[in-house]
């Protein structure tokens, strides 16, 4: 399977449980991976035959700015339907760091790694 893959996509949202966290976007860091065929866009040299980047960070942006959850698992699951949804992917593996959310800790996050087949409503 081919991977094509975002590193660093910096988002600020909100997302926390505790009050302080809600009170103001903060940044959080996402890396993608995004296994699918790529044949068909090698061959063709166009963006319409591939996975669009920038398309791709602009619906995670639109995701995380939208739900605005308490849970990093949360924004996860959110994510990951909504590219399964919208793209021929079949897998994903989505990392958030969530930088400076616990005293002493450079960063925290959730890593989860998904199949078109965990989402009966994403067919393609």
């Amino acid at each position: 399977m081919d991977k094509v893959f975002i590193r660093g996509l910096e988002i600020e949202t909100i997302v926390g449980v505790h009050a302080w966290e809600r009170q103001l976007p903060r940044p959080l860091i996402m890396t993608l991976e995004l296994g699918t065929d790529t044949r068909d866009a090698a061959a063709s040299d166009q963006v319409r035959d591939a996975i669009d980047y920038d398309a791709v960070s602009r619906s995670v942006r639109e995701v995380a700015e939208r739900e605005q959850p308490q849970l990093l698992e949360t924004l996860a699951e959110k994510i990951a339907r909504a590219l399964f949804e919208r793209w021929p992917i079949v897998s994903l593996k989505l990392a958030i760091d969530k930088p400076g959310a616990v005293v002493g800790v450079k960063s925290i996050g959730v890593e989860i790694d998904r199949r078109r087949e965990d989402y009966a409503v994403c067919g393609r």
